[in-house]
Formats: C-alpha cells, sequence, structure tokens
C-alpha cells in the first residue's frame, strides 16, 4: 500500500512535493523488520541491494534521481543545482532548477518545506534539534535570497510533543537565543530536568522571527504511528523517509 504524502498547503503548481513512509512496495530483507519496508538511507546498516531496489521504486515518481545529502545535523544548506559533489553534505537542499529533486530523509527529525510564491525556489530543510537551534532555517531562507514576506512553508512528520523527552541541554539551546522558546517545552520531571518539547512550534517561532507568513502543517506525530512511520527515538536501528521538493 502507498500512503505517501503530498503536502497540503497553496504552493504554486508547478512546486511538487512527496513526503514517503515505510510502506507502498518496498523490501527488507532485515529479520527484525527495523528497515521494513520502504527504508530509503544508505546509512543505516540495512542491505544496500534493498536501499537501491526502494530508491528506484520512488524514482518512478520523480523527474530525476533526488539529490542525496550527507546530513550532519548542522546549520549549512546546499544549491545542488551547482554542486559537483556525488553527495553533497549539509542538512538543507535548496534549487531552482526545474526538474531537480530536493531531498532530505528523516525518522523523527523535521523536515521543512520552502518555497517562494512566485514558484521559482524551493528547499527542504532537515531540522532535528540541533539544525533548527543552530539556525539551519535561518541559514537556508538567507541562502534563497527571496523576500521572506513571499515565502511559505509546510512542516513534515516528525516526533510529536507528548513524545519528544529532552533535557536540560535542548532547553537551553532554544531558551538562551529566544526566550519565548520556553512556550515549546512543558515540563517532565522537575527532578531530573526532563521536558517534552514541541518541534513543530519550535520551527513555527523561528519562521516567524523570519518574517515568513504563511506556515503549514505540523500536525503528524511519527513515534505514535508504527505502522506508518520509522521513529529513531521509538525504535533505535530503523530506517528513513524521504522529504522530497522540485519543480516542475
Amino acid at each position: 500500500m502507498n500512503d505517501w504524502i503530498i503536502p497540503d498547503w497553496p504552493a504554486p503548481g508547478n512546486v511538487k512535493t512527496l513526503f514517503t513512509t515505510r510502506n507502498g512496495g518496498g523490501v527488507s530483507s532485515n529479520v527484525n523488520g527495523n528497515y521494513a519496508s520502504l527504508n530509503l538511507a544508505a546509512h543505516v546498516n540495512d542491505e544496500w541491494e534493498d536501499v537501491a531496489y526502494n530508491r528506484a521504486l520512488l524514482r518512478r515518481c520523480l523527474p530525476a534521481e533526488p539529490r542525496w545529502l550527507k546530513q550532519v545535523h548542522g546549520n549549512l544548506p546546499v544549491w545542488i543545482d551547482d554542486t559537483t559533489a556525488a553527495i553533497p553534505e549539509g542538512d538543507a537542499a535548496l534549487s531552482r532548477k526545474p526538474g531537480t529533486v530536493c531531498a532530505v530523509m528523516v525518522a523523527d527529525c523535521l523536515s521543512v518545506f520552502l518555497c517562494d510564491t512566485a514558484g521559482t525556489t524551493v528547499g527542504i530543510v532537515h531540522a532535528g534539534w540541533r539544525g533548527l537551534s543552530g539556525g539551519i532555517i535561518e541559514q537556508s531562507v538567507a541562502a534563497m535570497q527571496v523576500d521572506p514576506g513571499k515565502l511559505m512553508a509546510w512542516l513534515g512528520p516528525a516526533i510529536g510533543p507528548d513524545h519528544f523527552e529532552v533535557g536540560t541541554d535542548v532547553y537551553d539551546a532554544f531558551v538562551q537565543h529566544d526566550a519565548q522558546a520556553a512556550q515549546a517545552f512543558a515540563p517532565k520531571d522537575h527532578h531530573q530536568k526532563k521536558w517534552l518539547a514541541d518541534i513543530f512550534l519550535l520551527a513555527r517561532q523561528r519562521l516567524a522571527d523570519m518574517g515568513i507568513p504563511a506556515v503549514y502543517g505540523g500536525e503528524i506525530c511519527t513515534f505514535s504511528d508504527p505502522e506508518r512511520f520509522y521513529s529513531y527515538r521509538r525504535d533505535g536501528e530503523t530506517g528513513r523517509m524521504a522529504a522530497l521538493i522540485w519543480l516542475g
């Protein structure tokens, strides 16, 4: 069954988007089922032959092979139209060239889809808490060189606020940057100084601070739906979904 997600947002008609799930006719020979069935990541100890088969299934739905990144939980956006690297290192992919597919892989981290209202520039951001606190959204928006007021965003599935337990290091990383970030943390254990973090709200705050008025999505939790989504926090060793955007 293919239950992949097409973002519901008022993007221009030539902006194409897709978010895969762990379903869709993929294969996995892993006996524990960690990667069943449509793992698209080659860096998680899955069998490469299975990953290649799954990527070939995805490729049938796209105008070109995605420009996969080596994601490092940093704040570097990459213009994939220009790079000559076989696997560029970065945590956001940007493009102005029709048919060039921007992609990031996630399994609880947030994917942020970006485009301008004119349909000339697109980007996809891998925003785990490290990248998000380090400014990956800000760096990506700045690199797009588009008036933020003419940008829109869609927040992909990610670990939800009922399950994203974090410690003082994460709380401090956001609140020391902006006091309003405290609104995105609910105390869970005062003695152990644990919080439940809302990564969707943290991203919305960053986007608002950048002057982006139109933000959609942000309601789908990966942790709570094991039939549909991989989740690193839930399962540890697991596969990855892909978030993809391109100009048609």
